[in-house]
């Protein structure tokens, strides 16, 4: 057993050596759901290349399986509320954005998703405070000295642990309600002249009453609507840190941000130094299908398949609904895959098949995949951009509505709307992106722009997380701007003075021919009257 260890330490040892340069240890603050299935990519190739990646995750979670064999360690927590309490506080949001809020205009949809996140604060301050009142735990924490820590801002105290422990922190996200995260914490520059605001399913190109509607939204978003309950998360972090701060203050110390879009989705913008585009990174060649599943798809012949799915957090619909796209689905020719767990539609055809789970990036790599029925979820797309599929948007909440608007603007997708589509409504749509050539070559051209990257998604975003852990943070890039206050930021105290100095000059100049008007001017009817 002796000379096991002793081999096992020589190979770790040539792993670190061989691999990054150097090991060091991690500490990960994820969100659940989906944003886990991206983030834990990156964390198993950092393991690969020899670093200890420890994740912080509550007894309560949905999809992080911490009993899975795994090179990744679960630092485990417990929290003061059960499982019940958490699946009922989702059942409550998948119902909110299924069912209610698709028919609502963008504003109002947005204000209904800011009631739950803040019916939700409580639980999730609940979870913060497992975490950092657990005395032998934050012991632990910091006597491991990590070197950094990733962190997903959807999910709010990762930001307050990193600065608690004093390490550099690396933000991984995709996008926050009306861009707050990036605008106030992150300081990246927001035009509303061209860059859309989150939610409005607006793109770069927009005329006049557009970009009123999107200057307007801009200042709904800035003074009224809030990522989070900003007046609870900042007592409680200047609580707990013992001096006034803010959570958009503590967010906004992030090293990096990682942005989980590229320039093949996202429309040309400013950006910041510390922020770097990798989307795509959990994007990889297809692996041969299940054998079942495989000759199902092989039976399509030259019509194809269609790929369906509403991603990992909608499991079913209404009756009504699931008949009305069963319907649609039955009327094409190609075979049709539908990840799908409700009651089987009484209108499903014989070429569709119903799946609990489908190998999604698969199925979309396959030379057989005609069409890509998404809700809009970035993971989704991008799979369908790396392989060139053009897609049928079904957005229903958050981000999904600009998403399925970008690719309606670069021409590789067409979006239905699920609250009011009728069965002609969805075939016509798959008749479009299958049929017409230019969605294909559009979805090919995004494909072609994705895969002619320097560097991969995924390299890049480990190099920027290893950068910080060898530099012990990445000050060089930080905007100064963190350091100004709101109206220094926007040059209100200079054009403030400037304003004043031009009223003083004018009002000068005014009294100065006032003066002379009085004086001269009597002087000359004196003369007159002489």
């Amino acid at each position: 057993m002796g000379s096991e260890k002793w081999v096992s330490a020589v190979l770790l040892l040539q792993l670190c050596y061989t691999g990054c340069g150097f090991c060091e240890k991690i500490l990960v603050w994820p969100c659940d759901m989906s944003h886990w299935l991206n983030l834990n990519v990156i964390l198993e190739k950092l393991t690969e290349r020899g670093h200890e990646v420890t994740v912080l995750v509550s007894t309560q979670h949905f999809i992080i399986d911490h009993k899975k064999p795994s090179t990744l360690n679960f630092e485990m927590f417990s929290v003061p509320y059960n499982r019940e309490e958490a699946e009922k506080s989702l059942n409550e949001f998948l119902n909110l954005s299924v069912n209610i809020m698709p028919s609502m205009s963008p504003w109002k949809a947005a204000v209904k998703l800011q009631e739950y996140v803040f019916s939700v604060s409580g639980i999730l301050k609940l979870q913060c405070e497992s975490v950092i009142y657990n005395q032998s735990l934050m012991k632990k924490l910091q006597d491991t000295n990590y070197s950094a820590m990733i962190i997903d801002p959807a999910m709010p105290c990762g930001e307050l642990i990193a600065e608690l422990l004093s390490v550099p922190f690396v933000n991984t996200l995709r996008l926050s309600l009306g861009n707050t995260l990036e605008k106030y914490c992150g300081k990246l520059p927001v035009p509303p002249s061209y860059v859309p605001i989150a939610m409005t399913g607006l793109i770069d190109k927009m005329n006049f009453l557009e970009r009123v509607k999107n200057v307007i939204l801009s200042f709904f978003f800035d003074f009224w609507l809030q990522q989070y309950n900003s007046q609870v998360w900042d007592q409680f972090y200047s609580d707990v840190l013992g001096r006034p701060t803010t959570l958009c203050e503590t967010m906004g110390k992030a090293e990096i941000w990682l942005i989980r879009t590229y320039w093949d989705f996202e429309f040309p913008r400013p950006y910041l130094p510390n922020f770097e585009f990798v989307g795509g990174l959990h994007c990889k060649p297809a692996k041969p299908l299940p054998k079942e599943m495989g000759e199902f798809v092989q039976s399509s012949g030259e019509d194809g398949i269609v790929v369906f799915t509403l991603g990992s957090m909608v499991k079913n619909l209404t009756d009504a609904k699931a008949d009305v796209i069963a319907s649609a689905l039955a009327q094409i020719p190609q075979k049709v895959l539908w990840r799908y767990t409700g009651k089987r539609p009484a209108t499903l055809g014989a070429n569709t098949r119903l799946y609990e789970w489908i190998p999604q990036n698969d199925l979309l790599g396959h030379p057989k995949a005609k069409a890509f029925i998404t809700h809009g979820g970035t993971n989704g797309i991008y799979e369908a951009i790396y392989h060139g599929v053009p897609m049928v948007g079904v957005p229903m909440f958050a981000d999904q509505p600009d998403n399925i608007a970008h690719m309606k603007a670069k021409g590789a997708a067409v979006e239905v709307n699920i609250n009011t589509m009728t069965s002609a409504d969805l075939l016509n749509a798959l008749k479009t992106v299958i049929n017409e050539p230019s969605y294909k070559e559009n979805a090919m051209r995004l494909s072609r722009i994705h895969h002619d990257q320097p560097v991969k998604p995924l390299d890049r975003a480990v190099f920027w997380i290893e950068f910080v852990m060898r530099h012990k943070g990445a000050k060089h890039l930080r905007p100064a701007a963190h350091d100004l206050t709101w109206y220094q930021y926007h040059s209100l105290d200079v054009i403030g003075f400037l304003l004043a100095c031009v009223a003083t000059v004018i009002f000068l100049v005014t009294t100065c021919c006032l003066f002379s008007y009085r004086k001269f001017g009597k002087t000359g009817k004196k003369k007159k009257r002489e």
